[in-house]
């Protein structure tokens, strides 16, 4: 299966995806050409990201604003503009209100995101999104087309120069299912 270069799935990536390394970098790879899906965010999405790996991870002023100015250099069609009032936008959590925005408006498949309580089904149907775990969905990526998912994941290790494995074990506390799906494909 080859995958459209201009591919119109598009997920919005919130902020407690996109925070741990590994897994963003993962989320990004199947998003760069050839694409799996068009990954989107807002500027509030970039803010939040910015402010746990900073105070949270301990990345240091400069390796923060390296990491989002590279993400945003990556993708610069990703970002959407939500609007200032966020009032029409109903979520349990109401600092949440802002993501929904950003799917709305980026006219978005999904929301992945590991606070999947934020965004209940009564909430996002009427605009016709999912919300998916990141596991979910990178098990969803998996089924596209898995050689090419593990391509992409060697790719990743090399960079870091890693091994797969090592790739799978830091992917296995917050995507467990995919984890093990790729570590049984790989044998």
């Amino acid at each position: 299966m080859i995958l459209n270069q201009n591919n119109e799935y598009a997920a919005v990536l919130d902020a407690c995806v996109l925070a741990p390394m590994p897994l963003c970098d993962t989320l990004l790879r199947l998003a760069e050409d050839p694409a799996f899906y068009r990954p989107l965010w807002s500027e509030e999405i970039l803010r939040e990201v910015g402010d746990v790996i900073e105070r949270k991870l301990g990345y240091t002023r400069e390796q923060r604003d390296r990491r989002l100015a590279a993400m945003t250099k990556a993708f610069p069609e990703a970002l959407v503009q939500i609007p200032a009032k966020l009032d029409s936008f109903c979520c349990p959590d109401e600092k949440d209100r802002h993501v929904l925005a950003a799917a709305v408006r980026g006219q978005a498949n999904a929301i992945v995101t590991r606070n999947t309580k934020h965004f209940p089904q009564d909430c996002i149907e009427e605009y016709g999104l999912l919300c998916q775990t990141p596991d979910d969905f990178l098990i969803h990526q998996f089924y596209l087309n898995p050689p090419l998912v593990v391509d992409k994941m060697d790719q990743q290790a090399a960079v870091r120069q890693k091994t797969r494995g090592d790739l799978i074990q830091s992917l296995q506390k917050v995507t467990p299912q995919f984890a093990d799906l790729v570590r049984k494909y790989s044998i």
